[in-house]
């Protein structure tokens, strides 16, 4: 949703530098096809295979971590909340340090830290170390998300900025299929354990070929740490309606998304599915349909609006959640592949949004994002998971329901203050 299509205005910081126009007075910035795109593409693409590998790589093994700690869903399901209740805690001092010392630097120092915990947590003596390690390996990874997008929103032409932004957000959903399709299968013949180990290396790959292919940015000024600019940054993103609605919908979406894929894998290897540990995680495949409908949310946008694409991607969601009701395998994996498409279509068009509306403080106005959609990746793994316990999965698809509903709902809220600006402005033109 634009500033004009949902009531909310946006004035221009006199003192925010615009990284529009070189010297020649030609927009240097890059765009499709052009210089060093390839590389900064490939480049944020595998930052986020690492990001969402890591960030999950639990997930799909709780069912054994459950089995050798001895505890329940409820408990094991810590070990991927607090990875994304530390990344949600962090992500705003991380992008207020990426303000400072740079984009590139903070992803770079985030993603050494990150691989480093996860060379650790195949070593979890407890699931108390454990859920300790995850947290920190979220703090840590708290600096890619939104230095990411300032870094697209100061580098890329606005033209370009959704669909780069979607190549982004492709990369976290190849990350999360990839890590929970391989520590499916390599927990199934040799545990859990080893799995997590083999994604701590995959994810050291992705960040030495991260640091040597992003180019360095070329229009990024370097801000002030000071606390009371901060607060004050962070004070006016706040007080702009269309943000606030923006970041509620990411924490919705990923409400339903964290809930569905924390306990998916209980669902299909118990009754009456019973698949073995590698065949529940090949389900997880269904992320190379959120890598689709994330690169093609720019297109989404341009035919039905940003509000029109929002109702879609609810719609698609809501239609999955019923869907997987079934006890039907064949249309409880269509329900997931609904459920994946509506998620990252909805999450790539709202997160481009907020690049788009903030005007100064980027990366705070994207930290506040990333700060709510996490939190309700852990609202939406714990609800969930305790929903599960006590309902089994239609109390799961209930909570899910909840979300969209409310996502719609913030929908329609911002089309009627949409029209009320519109009636104001017309009124006001008149006189």
């Amino acid at each position: 949703m634009s500033p004009a299509s949902t009531g909310a205005s946006t004035t221009v910081d006199a003192a925010t530098p615009v990284p529009s126009a070189d010297s020649t007075g030609s927009d240097s910035r890059m765009t499709p096809g052009g210089p060093g795109y390839r590389r900064m593409s490939l480049a944020l693409f595998l930052a986020g295979v690492a990001t969402f590998a890591l960030l999950y790589s639990t997930q799909a093994l709780l069912p054994l971590i459950s089995g050798e700690f001895g505890v329940a869903a409820g408990e094991a399901s810590w070990t991927v909340a607090a990875a994304t209740g530390g990344l949600a805690l962090f992500v705003l001092p991380m992008s207020a340090l990426s303000e400072r010392y740079g984009r590139r630097s903070v992803m770079t120092a985030s993603l050494a830290v990150a691989v480093v915990v996860g060379l650790l947590v195949p070593f979890a003596p407890s699931i108390g170390a454990l859920v300790v390690l995850r947290a920190v390996q979220g703090a840590a990874l708290a600096g890619l998300p939104a230095s990411a997008q300032a870094y697209l929103a100061e580098e890329v032409r606005p033209k370009a900025l959704i669909t780069a932004i979607g190549l982004f957000v492709a990369g976290n959903s190849v990350g999360g299929m990839s890590g929970r399709v391989i520590t499916g299968w390599v927990a199934q013949e040799w545990g859990w354990r080893v799995a997590v180990g083999v994604i701590g290396v995959i994810a050291v790959g992705c960040a030495v070929a991260f640091r040597l292919l992003l180019p360095a940015p070329r229009h990024f000024t370097a801000g002030s740490l000071r606390p009371r600019i901060l607060l004050g940054t962070v004070r006016d993103h706040l007080a702009n309606p269309l943000l606030r609605r923006l970041y509620a919908i990411g924490a919705l979406f990923m409400t339903v998304f964290g809930g569905v894929y924390t306990v998916i894998g209980y669902r299909l290897t118990e009754a009456p599915f019973g698949l073995p540990q590698g065949i529940a995680g090949s389900i997880f495949l269904v992320y190379l349909v959120g890598t689709v409908s994330a690169s093609v949310a720019g297109r989404l946008v341009g035919r039905l609006g940003r509000r029109g694409a929002l109702y879609l991607a609810g719609g698609t969601t809501a239609a999955g959640l019923l869907l997987s009701l079934a006890p039907a395998l064949p249309l409880v994996l269509l329900g997931l592949v609904l459920i994946t498409a509506g998620f990252f279509a909805g999450h790539a068009v709202a997160s481009s949004a907020v690049s788009k509306t903030a005007v100064h403080g980027r990366a705070q106005a994207s930290a506040l994002y990333q700060s709510m959609y996490y939190i309700g990746s852990s609202v939406g793994s714990m609800v969930g998971a305790t929903a599960f316990h006590a309902d089994g999965w239609a109390g799961t698809v209930g909570v899910g329901l909840l979300a969209v509903l409310g996502v719609v709902t913030i929908t329609v809220l911002g089309t009627r203050a949409a029209r009320v600006a519109a009636r104001s402005a017309l009124v006001a033109n008149a006189h």
